[in-house]
């Protein structure tokens, strides 16, 4: 097998050649990210392997198909940057669905911890042996009112995690778990009741902008907003106006939904053309990290691990329920729901 490898990281080269090894596999790297532009690169290999910011519409899929690619493997749990619609009975698209929930719930309550604790300024203030207290004052997350968007493994986790800092938790998912020791409720309750919310859901139509003006309107003075999920889930210019009108109290971002131009990439020595993403950086009450919640040792090895064996069912022609298809779970005959490949 030969799978050129988009969006390629030295940290996706370490894991990646060591899997393939033990696989069979020859992976390629491609710093580059995979779109209209790059798709020729995929020429003459059996597969390839996206990350989040690849862009794998129509057009690419078409290609791809042209060039003889029957497989897309991607290393991420999400997939919105997908057009499966148009891969069905083209191309096979794997995902790598549970990687490591735990690493970024935990980035996440890092993030809540660094805000509400002022950690960052401490940090900084102390690297130039300034010692000062002022403005380093905090709250307790204890006793406070943490709302969750989404409970699906990392969501529960991060609720977990809550729990076990004395926090008050509810949550909102259009599909609830059933017989789970969560406390559901509707979402304009959710937005006016947290002191935290936390986003943990996948980026669909329902939850694109999740968090817009009207959500921004219905917030509880001084909440701090929480997003390691997707960046379309928060509408940046709903945030800004929120965190500038003092009703969002602060945002910690993992993720941003104009990333895919600027996450992954130094640009330190350059201008940043985002104004609203340069705006929301410079301001005293955000943190910002660049995608890297998922990034731990476990996680790297499970991706890799994971993406590995969805590649080689594939090419033998197994079933794999980390397969997806637009499809699935709206028509009764679904072939994945009877053992079988999608098409």
């Amino acid at each position: 097998m030969k799978i050129a490898v988009f969006d390629a990281k030295d940290y996706d080269v370490r894991s990646f050649t060591e899997c393939g090894e033990k696989y069979g596999i020859d992976f390629k790297f491609y710093e580059t990210k995979l779109n209209e532009d790059t798709v020729n690169l995929a020429c003459g290999y059996d597969g390839v392997c996206v990350f989040v910011n690849d862009t794998v519409n129509p057009a690419v899929i078409d290609k791809l198909y042209a060039a003889g690619i029957r497989v897309i493997a991607l290393r991420c749990a999400g997939y919105n940057n997908v057009a499966l619609e148009h891969c069905f009975k083209k191309i096979h698209v794997f995902h790598v669905p549970a990687y490591s929930p735990y690493a970024v719930a935990e980035h996440t309550m890092a993030l809540l911890l660094t805000s509400v604790r002022r950690i960052h300024k401490a940090y900084n203030r102390t690297k130039e042996f300034n010692f000062s207290l002022s403005g380093l004052t905090g709250f307790d997350l204890h006793g406070k009112t943490v709302g969750v968007i989404g409970t699906g493994k990392i969501g529960c986790i991060f609720i977990d995690i809550c729990k076990g800092f004395g926090m008050n938790v509810i949550a909102y998912d259009k599909f609830p778990k059933k017989d789970a020791d969560i406390n559901y409720v509707p979402l304009d309750e959710l937005l006016s009741s947290s002191d935290v919310i936390s986003l943990h859901c996948p980026l669909t139509e329902d939850t694109f902008h999740i968090i817009d003006d009207g959500a921004v309107a219905k917030l509880k003075k001084g909440v701090i907003v929480l997003n390691t999920s997707r960046g379309a889930l928060i509408d940046s210019e709903a945030l800004l106006e929120g965190i500038k009108k003092r009703i969002i109290g602060a945002a910690c971002l993992d993720v941003y939904e104009e990333e895919a131009d600027v996450f992954f990439q130094d640009f330190s020595g350059h201008i940043v053309e985002d104004d609203i993403l340069a705006r929301l950086i410079s301001m005293p009450n955000v943190i910002v990290t660049s995608h890297q919640a998922f990034l731990t040792e476990e996680a790297l090895n499970n991706i890799a691990q994971t993406t590995a064996q969805n590649l080689t069912d594939f090419f033998n022609g197994k079933s794999n329920d980390n397969e997806l298809c637009y499809r699935c779970g709206n028509v009764d005959t679904c072939r994945k729901k009877r053992k079988a490949r999608c098409f």
